[in-house]
């Protein structure tokens, strides 16, 4: 028998991602933020490097716009992540016993979610004021430091929100993904 023979073996086929459950806010919101934020990254990175490279220096503002960057794209793709319900747990005790527990689980841990991000919403309008009040400025380029904070209370209160939401669509259904 000669190799010419010989067929390769089937492949499994791929299973298509899990569709995401409908939302009253579409969750394209945090995913084009997500990808807006990521380009920004990339070319004000690359844009960067190219003048390091050509002129053996660098633009000032660069490191410290991409920090807040980086932070604010944690912020929204975690609140995608919560939309979803793929934030973290242990799924030994999230996934395991009847179905009365799974769902008072979820419902448990989406308002655990809900009332610290709403906390944190509440702090940190505090922190934005007082950055205002005192005209704290950015220790890189001197700008207002209100103008970084004062994303931390907006995108905690959509994670709260998104969160209740979550908690809502739980106390009203079924887990999904659950087959009982």
């Amino acid at each position: 028998m000669s190799s010419k023979d010989t067929k390769p073996p089937e492949l499994a086929p791929v299973a298509p991602a899990e569709a995401d459950e409908p939302t009253r806010v579409p969750l394209a919101i945090e995913d084009w933020l997500t990808v807006l934020i990521m380009a920004a990254l990339a070319l004000i990175t690359f844009a960067n490097v190219l003048v390091r490279y050509f002129t053996s220096s660098s633009f000032a503002w660069t490191e410290e716009f991409s920090v807040f960057l980086m932070i604010v794209l944690a912020l929204v793709a975690g609140s995608g992540a919560v939309a979803r319900d793929r934030h973290i747990r242990i799924e030994y005790f999230s996934d395991s016993g009847s179905m009365a527990r799974r769902r008072g689980l979820a419902c448990f841990g989406a308002l655990m979610v809900a009332l610290l991000f709403g906390l944190i919403a509440v702090l940190s309008v505090r922190v934005v004021w007082d950055d205002y009040r005192f005209g704290e400025t950015s220790p890189g380029i001197g700008v207002p430091q209100w103008w970084y904070s004062m994303w931390m209370p907006i995108i905690s209160l959509a994670i709260a929100l998104r969160a209740f939401g979550l908690f809502m669509r739980r106390l009203r259904g079924v887990v999904p993904g659950a087959s009982e």
